[in-house]
Order: structure tokens, then sequence, then C-alpha cells
């Protein structure tokens, strides 16, 4: 019986935690390119490109892909549809680029959780070769979003993956 008591303690103070968490979260990482900043800001904004270095696209290869509009531009989305939950299904779509130096995008989720999250991408000059790239990911959580951030650590787990992905982003752009 104590053991119950116990568990039923913890989950209660699980869900009470949860209630005081912030419904707004950020997570932000970055990483330096040896390469021009015009290169580096030209290949990220082209979210087809993410088929490359994002781990979340890299989940499943055989998700279903649709796109509409142009690439690079305002207004391009990327649609996702996997059985992988991990990948889900959803839309990324470029509502804003500023000069070389950031776009910005909206995120609508579908499945497995409906969500809507804002990242952008910032790149900045640190000399003709290098480039610092900032990945940026805000998005605000239901009640139980904020539970599943808890018991998950989804925001040390999203940044994981995030860095990952610029690992990989560097990776490919120090080839070529």
């Amino acid at each position: 019986m104590i053991v119950l008591y116990v568990v039923l303690a913890g989950i209660a103070i699980l869900f009470i935690a949860a209630a005081f968490k912030p419904e707004e979260y950020t997570i932000e990482r970055d990483i330096v390119i040896n390469r021009p900043k015009s290169d580096v800001f030209n290949y990220v904004k082209l979210l087809k490109n993410q088929d490359y270095y994002s781990k979340w696209v890299m989940t499943d290869p055989n998700m279903k892909k649709d796109f509409t509009g142009t690439d690079g531009t305002v207004g391009f989305i990327y649609a996702w549809d996997s059985e992988n939950k991990q990948a889900g299904k959803g839309a990324q779509e470029i509502i804003k680029i500023t000069g070389e130096d950031r776009a910005d995008m909206v995120v609508r989720f579908e499945k497995p959780f409906v969500g809507i999250a804002h990242p952008s991408v910032i790149t900045e000059a640190l000399s003709p070769t290098e480039t610092k790239v900032r990945w940026i990911f805000k998005g605000t959580c239901t009640y139980m979003m904020r539970v599943m951030h808890i018991v998950l650590n989804l925001k040390k787990v999203l940044g994981k993956d995030m860095q990952t992905s610029l690992d990989n982003l560097k990776a490919i752009l120090e080839k070529q």
C-alpha cells in the first residue's frame, strides 16, 4: 500500500509541476561553419536541403513529402507524412526571409500531436570564411505537452537533436 501511495504522490507532483511550467518554450543551438555566410545561408534557406542534415527528417527516409511553391522563398511549404511516430505528419512554411541573415518558419504538427512551432535560422559572418549558424525553436505547450516535456525531458532531447542536425550541416557544407 505504501508503494501505491508513493507512486500516486509522484504522479500528483508531476501534474502540479506541469501546471507551473511556462506554456512557451525556446530551444536554441548554434555552430560555426567554415564557409562564407552567403554559401551557408543559401543552403539553409532551402527547406528541401533538410533531407540531408535534419535528424528529424532522416528518421524515415520513406516518408511522403509534398512541396508547394518555390523553395527558399516566402510561402514555400514542405509537408511530410510518415507512419513513423518520431517523424509524424505536418508542414513547415517559410514565413519571412531577411536578407542573408535570417529565415523564419512556422511548423504545424498534426501527428503524433497537434501543435505549432516557430523555428528560425540566423547566420552571422564571423570572418569572410566563417559563419555562425543559430537555430532557434520556439513554441507553446498545452497542459499535457508540459507534462510530456517534464517526463521525457523534451527540451534536452530536442536540443540534442538540433545539435546533431547542426553537426550534420557543418559536415556537409565543409565538404563542398
